[in-house]
């Protein structure tokens, strides 16, 4: 046994425990079930051309000397990214802490009410600094929020009859660049004109549906929103405000002006740069548009005995249900770096949130003053933050470098300094000195910051805010430290057990690929910075593009999707360009099969393509004579098929090859969807079955951590013909020679989280790789065999294997009474996050166990739902008050004096063995989501409030 080895700390089995599971499957070798399970001719000739694998010894080691390349400067850069100062006790408990890092998504709300607290926080948060009514527990970026505020209020005009049909969008020129590229990628497939100007002259009597305002804007210029919106108001202009979040603690909340939509990043609440992320967006708007409302809405509502519970809010408006009607394809939060911001708000309360700002405003107004006092003109006479000074900049930039300082050249005459919570007085002093060097001027020297304000009286803060309980007592480190505490215990992750999410994919989050992100050099690079200072991340972001091009066959990948939704965006894009560029404008049909993920039909809208719906045989498959016919009919018009492999039903479907052939026959391309990757690794490819792009999920095959719900990475890998259009950036150089237009705010997206799926197949290598997605299918089939005779399989390959997951059927259970959500609640009892619920199929379980997954695990698992189905078989349709029912059961009901419920405490709480000795509860019993929909709350609102409602 080679210990040395990551691959065996990665993979669960032990080598005796799958001799054990093959001969369990009647199977002589994982080779003959890899022959049983994937078609013949879809499979790889050669082993994967990679590195050998690193030790988890050799790779820390490498990472450090590559972190060394990395010169992390002393930077004012601005334009939307900051250096922070992380607290300790939020970097020890919540980044560095699996029990918050590899959590799932909140959908079972009952075992992760300390997630969702923490959300509640956030969106508290959000909703008190901008004075809106209603705010999403996150989105992916500053630039990517703006798009959606753009979308939703192009969404909401029909509402206005004047409005209807109007297609105008004014865009400030006073827009950070990152911004505007990403509203032209948004914008054009759906029909919207952007205008940009301007704000100070704008024509309000202009026909124009919405406009978004930089506040401050990207130069620092503090724009007179209250005046703007209220003329806009007037004549039924909705307007966005793209603020920044520590600006707002000093400037009063646009939504006191009467704005529709804020939205920012919270990046400057402790979060570090990361070389562009990954950070967390906020959106805040009015309540009157709830459904319209991106992303995730955490909501307060009551469990079975009234308790008060949260839980997601108005899930009826998720890409799932809604799929080609959908306002937006956004599926994924950054909850893990929004869980950290709002930490930052609760650590400081709104006093310490004071102090940080007006130490950031007074020495950017003291180092105005130093300046001036040099002979420098300021172009700014009300700044939050941000100088904006008139000189020579190649002067300025000359004596910058040789001092090794990051300033902002917007121009030939401009130069822009960008104080931040980091900058000391001799900081200031430094950069006093650089300006003074450059004007040949004995240099200022500042013993003190004087107390200034340079906001304009009408725009200064006079609203409180952060007012509740929770940002007002958790300022020491000891009390924060048990209040992370208290909420963690409060949430299953993968640190208690197996999370059998099907097409999720919840694998091991390795220590060793996690690591590095807390280092210095990895975390303070600003995404603009000069290149030459990010050579430790130019070089890995450019073997794991090269790394990832190589496992999917294709020519070349694009980093910069920063989630799965994105990367299907960017991949349609990315074949619309293709398209337009051969003449063939007019391509715009998109197959999807029936049971594709709902997210790409609404991403197939978004990109501007007409979805039509192609049907699925009664094995799960895709019908292959209606596709054909399909793709006949619209022929002329055929833009893409988008396809999942192998499919959402867990099987690789044989005929894939004359699939992606008759897509090309027709004149049109392959996009395949990468959520399951993780079955094809090393053993097939998206390009050896016939695709032209694919996105991969990085957090799913490629070890990123789900985060409770983000961070996401969503690269996309194209064949040779794609290169060129691969997606640029407006100050970075990046993808193709005829780029599109940026599909998130940062040149190579969250590249801090890259380093994770970098290490990952670093230390694998080919053949452990190949052997994680062998041993995924065979821990599958393993579940499959266990189950069988309790549970049946829905689908299953030619030769009666499932791929790496499978879907369970629950319907028959309706018989007893019982539903597929009964089993899910009861499975918390048993210590398990219940796989994936009715997707892709109502009344079903999509269980998917992943390589990382022991024997003995998995066996707890089969166990648990064997128990389960022996209960469903004692439990009659009229006998409602059972075990199943009544799931979850907490402590508190457990514990209670009284117990009135026709079975034993014992059955409710340890139905098997192994629960002695590991036990979760969940805490608090079944959430009533419609009382929630009915009732909808998404801030730090006490009970009393909504009880009686």
């Amino acid at each position: 046994m080679n210990t040395n080895a990551f691959a065996l700390r990665h993979i669960g089995p032990r080598e005796e425990d799958q001799n054990l599971m093959l001969k369990a499957l009647g199977l002589e070798s994982l080779e003959q079930l890899i022959y049983e399970t994937i078609p013949d001719d879809i499979k790889l000739k050669a082993p994967l051309n990679l590195d050998d694998p690193m030790t988890e010894h050799e790779y820390l080691l490498h990472i450090h000397d590559l972190s060394k390349l990395n010169k992390a400067r002393k930077t004012y850069i601005g334009l939307g990214y900051h250096p922070t100062v992380m607290p300790a006790v939020i970097q020890r408990n919540i980044l560095e802490n699996p029990g918050w890092y590899t959590a799932y998504t909140p959908y079972q709300a009952e075992i992760a009410q300390g997630r969702l607290e923490a959300l509640l926080n956030f969106q508290t948060m959000v909703i008190d600094l901008t004075g809106m009514e209603i705010a999403n527990a996150s989105l992916l970026d500053e630039s990517t929020a703006a798009a959606e505020a753009m979308s939703l209020l192009f969404a909401v005009r029909e509402r206005d009859q004047k409005k209807a049909g109007i297609n105008k969008f004014f865009v400030s020129k006073n827009i950070l660049p990152q911004t505007l590229s990403l509203l032209h990628t948004r914008a054009t497939p759906i029909g919207i004109e952007l205008v940009i100007g301007n704000e100070d002259t704008f024509d309000f009597s202009s026909d124009f549906f919405g406009a978004i305002l930089q506040y401050p804007g990207k130069n620092g210029k503090i724009t007179d929103i209250k005046s703007f919106i209220g003329q806009a108001n007037n004549v039924g202009i909705k307007v966005a405000v793209a603020a920044d979040i520590l600006s707002l603690v000093k400037l009063e909340a646009p939504g006191k002006f009467g704005a529709d939509v804020v939205l920012g990043t919270t990046q400057r609440f402790g979060i570090p740069m990361g070389y562009g992320g990954p950070h967390a967006a906020y959106f805040a708007t009015k309540e009157a548009y709830k459904r319209e409302l991106p992303g995730r809405i955490i909501g307060v509502s009551k469990d079975t005995n009234g308790n008060r519970a949260l839980r997601m809010a108005l899930q009826t408006r998720e890409q799932h249900i809604k799929r080609a009607k959908a306002t937006s394809n956004i599926c994924t939060a950054q909850v893990l770096l929004a869980v950290m911001a709002g930490m930052y708000a609760v650590y400081h309360g709104p006093e310490g949130l004071k102090f940080i700002a007006n130490k950031v405003h007074n020495k950017a107004a003291t180092l105005a003053n130093a300046l001036e006092a040099l002979g420098y003109k300021l172009m700014n006479d009300a700044y939050f933050d941000t100088l904006r000074i008139k000189t020579k900049a190649k002067n300025i930039k000359r004596v910058a470098s040789e001092k090794k300082v990051n300033l902002y050249y917007p121009s030939k005459n401009t130069v822009t300094v960008s104080i931040n919570e980091t900058t000391s007085i001799r900081d200031i002093n430094y950069l006093i000195a650089v300006f003074a060097e450059a004007a040949n001027k004995e240099t200022i020297v500042i013993s003190s910051i004087d107390k200034h304000n340079n906001i304009p009286e009408q725009l200064r803060r006079t609203s409180d805010f952060l007012k509740e309980p929770v940002f007002n007592k958790h300022h020491s480190e000891t009390e924060l430290m048990r209040y992370i505490k208290f909420l963690e215990r409060k949430d299953l992750a993968l640190n208690h057990s197996m999370i059998s999410l099907g097409s999720c994919t919840m694998k091991l989050n390795a220590a060793s690929e996690m690591l590095p992100l807390s280092w210095f050099k990895w975390g303070n690079i600003h995404p603009f910075a000069p290149l030459k200072q990010a050579k430790g991340y130019l070089t890995i972001l450019k073997e794991l593009e090269d790394q990832l091009t190589e496992i999917t066959g294709f020519a070349a990948t694009s980093l910069q999707p920063n989630s799965g939704a994105q990367g299907e965006f960017a991949g349609l894009m990315v074949i619309k360009a293709y398209h337009e560029s051969r003449g063939d404008h007019h391509r715009n049909i998109c197959l999807i099969p029936s049971s594709a993920h709902g997210t790409n039909p609404a991403s197939a809208v978004m990109a501007g393509m007409k979805v039509v719906v192609t049907k699925s045989t009664a094995e799960g498959n895709i019908d292959v004579d209606d596709l054909r016919e399909k793709a006949l009919l619209h022929a002329d018009n055929l833009s893409a098929l988008m396809v999942t492999y192998p499919s959402t039903h867990g099987v690789y479907e044989s005929a894939i090859k004359e699939i992606t052939k008759i897509i090309h026959d027709n004149g049109g391309q392959v996009y395949m969807d990468g959520a399951n990757m993780n079955a094809q690794v090393g053993l097939t490819n998206p390009g050896n079955i016939g695709a032209d792009v694919c996105h991969l999920n990085l957090h799913k095959t490629f070890a990123i951590p789900h985060g409770g719900g983000g961070p996401g990475v969503g690269p996309i890998c194209v064949a040779k013909q794609l290169v060129p259009f691969l997606p640029g950036n407006p100050i970075i150089k990046t993808g193709g020679e005829k780029a599109i237009t940026a599909i998130s705010a940062a040149p190579f997206g969250s590249a801090l989280a890259c380093l994770i799926s970098y290490g990952y197949i670093k230390m694998l290598g080919s053949e452990g790789l190949t052997e994680s997605t062998k041993i995924a299918i065979l821990n599958a089939n393993y579940i499959k065999h266990r189950l069988e005779g309790s549970y049946d399989t829905l689908y299953s390959g030619e030769r009666g294997r499932a791929a790496h997951e499978m879907i369970v059927d629950c319907r028959p259970f309706k018989a007893n009474g019982i539903e597929v959500t009964d089993i899910a609640k009861r499975l918390m009892d048993y210590g398990f996050h219940a796989p994936t619920v009715s997707f892709p199929v109502p009344g079903t379980l999509m269980i998917e166990p992943t390589e990382s997954e022991s024997k003995a695990e998995i066996d707890r698992f089969c166990d648990a739902m064997i128990s389960i189905k022996k209960e469903i078989d004692a439990v009659s349709k009229e006998d409602t008050n059972n075990v199943l029912k009544n799931a979850p059961h907490t402590l508190e009901m457990i514990t209670a004096d009284e117990w009135l419920l026709p079975y034993s405490r014992k059955t409710a709480a340890f139905p098997l063995n192994y629960l002695r000795d590991n036990k979760f509860w969940p805490s608090v019993r079944r959430v009533d989501d419609a009382y929630g929909d009915r009732n909808l709350i998404c801030s730090c609102t006490p009970i009393e409030a909504y009880a009686e409602a």
